[in-house]
């Protein structure tokens, strides 16, 4: 088995949840949340990102809006909306379900 393998499908798994966790803090530009992203290590294109925002905007859990730069176009800032504030929560829970499990497991 092929640990690489392994642990990039741990990451699509979380991705989404790091993404609502960045936003619970703040709006953010996608170029921000990709930045934040890598920083923790979930090394993240933009090519991953823009669908995972499209789909979460879909789902009714981000809105946008375009705020002025003074260093170019306008840019599109991402902010949950309350639905996504409560499914984050629940996104909490579960996780604390899947720590516990492990930590169990261990």
């Amino acid at each position: 088995m092929n640990i690489d393998n392994m642990k990039s499908q741990m990451r699509k798994g979380i991705l989404e949840y790091c993404i609502l966790l960045i936003l619970n803090r703040r709006k953010a530009y996608a170029n921000d949340i990709i930045q934040l992203l890598q920083e923790a290590r979930l090394i993240v294109v933009e090519g991953t990102l823009y669908p995972l925002l499209t789909r979460l905007k879909n789902m009714g859990l981000l809105n946008y809006q375009w705020i002025e730069s003074s260093q170019g176009p306008p840019r599109k800032y991402y902010e949950l909306t309350p639905e996504g504030e409560s499914f984050l929560l629940e996104l909490e829970q579960a996780w604390s379900e899947v720590e516990e499990t492990i930590k169990h497991l261990q």
